[in-house]
């Protein structure tokens, strides 16, 4: 089975025991979290969310922070005009432990 979740803006495609990395969460590593927000579940019998899933949620613990590479912006004209900056994005890697499905699908 599997469940795209909607976190930060962004969806993400899990399964269960999958590592990603997720943009700035507002957790502590070794916290536990959930994903409420559920667009989709796939398996057997599929289900798709109007706009989420009813009663699905995906289980994940947090297992550490940290910043990507640092991206550098440079904005150049002819006529004495240049900007250089640059910023690392935050993220936080979770593992997905549990894709918890409505009673609908199980049946």
């Amino acid at each position: 089975m599997y469940a795209i979740v909607e976190s930060g803006g962004f969806q993400f495609n899990v399964k269960e025991g999958e590592k990603l990395r997720i943009p700035k969460l507002e957790a502590k590593p070794k916290d536990k979290i959930t994903f409420d927000k559920v667009l989709f579940l796939g398996g057997e019998k599929p289900l798709i969310g109007a706009p989420y899933v009813k009663d699905a949620k995906v289980e994940a613990e947090v297992l550490s922070l940290g910043k990507t590479k640092k991206i550098t912006v440079f904005k150049f004209k002819k006529v004495k005009y240049r900007r250089k900056k640059g910023h690392r994005q935050e993220y936080a890697e979770v593992r997905i432990d549990k894709i918890h499905a409505p009673l609908e699908m199980t049946n």
